[in-house]
């Protein structure tokens, strides 16, 4: 008896679920198997409920560098564009570190070439200098991106930074009280950001602590982010707001950031290996 259900060929897909704090990840390995994408493919991928679920995907390459030990492509649950993801870095690194045995690698991005390291349990990456010109942000027009006339409710008076990612970090009394499901989205597509922006509101805590809520452009409220992390650091340090080494406190946990007399500013924090399974592309076929 021949079935009248029509032949689907398996494309099976190793994956691996990391989180930094809780912002997750799903990450493909494309090194020597190429993974076709399409935007509609990672869309339904991110799903939580339909999918695998996840804040953003990293999809590992050859280098296109001779100096890094991969090439890592970077997406948002809407399959935009990540220019840079500091929680996403460290949890390739740990990957990179127990395949080649080594503590140090350098990983290639969008962005330029990023060296990380173990740093005891953790894992370190230098993000390089900040950019904060306001072409490098980039914003729609010229702005002292140390103070921009930017509010939404409650947040008001915003410094931008580029950590590989555009921020905006406001400071406020109280990060808690800040509807960031509200005025995330709104801040993210002012007309101010070309690229759209992430939003950070930042508490300054005793103890040499700032406790940071994120809203992250193509995803939304995430536990971490490592690139904000950097960001506000290096926006306290410009107010006057915290010495050069902080611990900068998120929903998923703690990271500590150092932007060192060099330019370069460091982020430092966990990694976490959920699981790894498999996955049939076609069921996320158009």
């Amino acid at each position: 008896m021949t079935s009248d259900l029509p032949y689907k060929r398996l494309m099976k897909r190793d994956f691996i679920k990391m989180h930094g704090l809780g912002n997750d990840f799903v990450i493909i390995d494309g090194r020597i198997t190429p993974f076709q994408h399409t935007p509609a493919k990672l869309i339904a991928m991110a799903n939580r409920r339909r999918g695998i679920g996840c804040d953003q995907f990293m999809i590992l390459l050859p280098p296109q560098s001779p100096e890094a030990d991969l090439y890592m492509d970077m997406y948002n649950a809407d399959a935009s564009v990540v220019r840079a993801c500091g929680n996403a870095t460290r949890c390739v690194a740990s990957l990179l570190f127990q395949e080649t045995g080594r503590d140090t690698a350098i990983i290639e991005t969008i962005s330029g070439l990023l060296r990380v390291w173990k740093d005891g349990d953790d894992v370190a990456v230098d993000f390089g200098p900040p950019r904060l010109e306001w072409q490098q942000i980039p914003t729609a027009h010229a702005v002292d991106t140390l103070h921009v006339d930017l509010k939404a409710e409650g947040l008001v008076d915003a410094c931008c930074v580029n950590v590989g990612n555009p921020h905006a970090v406001f400071f406020v009394k109280d990060a808690e009280a800040i509807n960031l499901s509200q005025v995330g989205p709104i801040l993210e597509h002012n007309p101010l950001f070309p690229d759209r922006c992430n939003i950070e509101a930042v508490q300054i805590l005793p103890g040499n602590i700032m406790r940071m809520r994120v809203w992250e452009r193509g995803t939304g409220i995430t536990e971490a982010c490592g690139s904000g992390a950097c960001a506000t650091l290096v926006a306290a340090v410009r107010r006057g707001l915290s010495e050069r080494r902080a611990t900068i406190r998120l929903d998923g946990g703690d990271l500590t950031v150092e932007w060192r007399t060099d330019d370069h500013v460091i982020l430092i924090g966990s990694y976490f290996e959920a699981y790894r399974g498999t996955f049939d592309e076609c069921d996320y076929e158009e």
